[in-house]
């Protein structure tokens, strides 16, 4: 086996989605706890000891206790090289996630015990499906009231379409579960008390099936209660089948609590057995694969002030393929030319570490001059293609935004710039309104909210936002490629015309209504949801 094919197995790269309060970023940090990248797991729950989670860096998310961007986790368990991508649960940051999936080879799905399968989980179920990947389930919260393990089983089958297999099922009685049968090795676990509150790992002892000591420990009826769940299983319940799972068409499915650390060690310990290493992927030349010793990685992410101190923006890659080495030369497909990738980095949430190489799986965060946008392909400048496109979500929601002192309007341009390239939001100019004020537009108003408290907190400006009425953004191009202005288009003034940053020309309205009197009464026109593609040399 080859050096980097050794490396290529070890990584497992994989994101956690959920519902908003399922426990996601909870999971993640006990997931560092046992990985021994953490000592001690704080609770975004505990406002006593005003602990946050590892994995939400930004000050908004600890005030608030939601995550709102995605965040880099790696460590390393049992010879593995972990990354995970965990990502903001809340409707209106799914345009962040969605990216975070592009760069992932699993998905590990939290499902709340009391709530069962949630708007959201659906969405983003979705959008694994489309990509096949394999999809892993933690049904979280065990330690509360909730559905029946079997419920809930049959509702992941009906709501999401996926069957699901219990890799191991609880002992107990609702709210008050003892361990977990692995139906794998044919053993139960039983857990001691919680008496740390989740912040230190959870001890358990290990018995056979059929250990007479297991029956004084949990209970007659208890055991009988098992032994007549595992006998429904295994008649009537679906059979393991890796390829399966490798196809994204069944999810083994875990239970415990996050929050204890109730079966969080054994999700873990399976969960890296199972899941995929590095994928090949799909390019302008066809299928990479990442043993190929020629160098490849795209950008999937785009944050700026990570460290406040010094306003650094930084652009993540994730590798697909071969060597990746510290100041090494490759071609920036989008800008067709050569650059050098100095000061890559490594996470545990804010917290960094130069690094001198890393391998396909990885995810580096390269210091960004301002070069760097979503998507963007950089490959061996011997061997130039492009990664296939990131999905675009159009605007919905849009709003004025200027600075309340005008004397600061220097860092409020320069603020605006900088958080619109994450990507999260989108930039509109107003064709003679200068720098004095700018259009936004996101796909949800909490987009608006994370926007202003950042303004203010990392770049010092107060700001006003005047909500506005369009719900609809076109772009646009004449048929016969003549320029497009107000006075060159019939029926500018139902609705806003602006530039994007790239000083595309698009129209915002209303509703479809007012879209449709515009494409009627230019007949020439050409409207499209999503920017038009910009040309570029391969």
């Amino acid at each position: 086996m080859s050096a980097l094919l050794e490396e290529i197995n070890k990584r497992r790269t994989f994101a956690i989605i959920s519902h908003p309060d399922a426990g996601k970023t909870t999971l993640t940090e006990k997931l560092l706890l046992y990985g021994g990248a953490i000592h001690l797991a704080g609770s975004i729950k505990s406002r006593k000891t005003q602990r946050h989670a590892v994995s939400d860096w930004m000050e908004i998310e600890k005030q608030r206790g939601i995550s709102v961007t995605s965040s880099v986790l790696q460590f390393d368990y049992n010879g593995f090289k972990i990354n995970i991508l965990d990502t903001p649960g809340h409707q209106d940051f799914s345009e962040d996630t969605y990216r975070t999936l592009m760069a992932v080879d699993s998905a590990v799905m939290i499902i709340d015990a009391a709530k069962g399968v949630e708007a959201q989980t659906k969405k983003l179920f979705k959008v694994c499906r489309e990509r096949r990947i394999p999809i892993f389930t933690f049904v979280n919260k065990l330690d509360r009231y909730g559905k029946a393990p079997l419920d809930l089983m049959d509702e992941i089958e009906k709501v999401l379409g996926i069957p699901a297999y219990p890799m191991n099922f609880p002992i107990g009685i609702d709210g008050k579960y003892l361990g977990v049968f692995d139906r794998q090795k044919d053993q139960i676990e039983l857990f001691a008390e919680d008496t740390t509150h989740g912040q230190l790992a959870r001890n358990s002892e290990i018995f056979s099936s059929d250990s007479k000591e297991v029956i004084e420990k949990i209970g007659q009826e208890n055991f009988d209660a098992l032994q007549d769940d595992l006998m429904l299983l295994d008649e009537a319940g679906e059979k393991f089948d890796k390829s399966k799972v490798d196809s994204g068409d069944l999810t083994p499915t875990f239970f415990g609590s996050a929050m204890t650390n109730f079966g969080v060690q054994n999700f873990l310990e399976e969960f890296l057995k199972m899941a995929p290493s590095p994928a090949p992927r799909m390019s302008s030349d066809g299928i990479i694969d990442p043993n190929d010793e020629k160098f490849s990685a795209f950008v999937f992410k785009i944050q700026a002030n990570m460290n406040p101190a010094h306003r650094d923006r930084l652009a993540f890659i994730r590798i697909c393929s071969g060597k990746f080495e510290r100041n090494m030369n490759v071609w920036h497909a989008q800008e067709d030319k050569l650059i050098k990738l100095s000061q890559p980095q490594q996470f545990l949430a804010q917290d960094r570490q130069i690094i001198d190489e890393a391998y396909p799986g990885d995810i580096v965060g390269l210091f960004d001059p301002g070069i760097f946008g979503i998507g963007d392909t950089l490959t061996d400048q011997s061997h130039k293609f492009k990664f296939e496109d990131f999905p675009i979500f159009p605007p919905e929601k849009f709003a004025r935004v200027q600075a309340k002192d005008t004397m600061k309007r220097k860092q409020f341009a320069k603020g605006i710039e900088q958080l619109t390239q994450e990507g999260a939001i989108q930039l509109f100019n107003q064709v003679g309104a200068g720098t004095e004020s700018y259009i936004v537009g996101t796909v949800g108003t909490l987009q608006f909210e994370v926007l202003q408290y950042r303004l203010k907190s990392e770049y010092g400006v107060d700001v006003i936002l005047t909500m506005q009425p369009f719900e609809v953004a076109r772009w646009l191009k004449f048929e016969d490629n003549r320029k497009i202005t107000p006075s060159t288009l019939r029926g500018a003034d139902r609705g806003l015309f602006v530039l994007d940053r790239n000083d595309q020309p698009v129209l915002l309205v209303e509703n479809e209504w007012s879209l449709g009197w515009i494409r009627e009464n230019n007949p020439q026109l050409i409207l499209n949801a999503v920017p038009f593609e910009k040309e570029t040399a391969l």
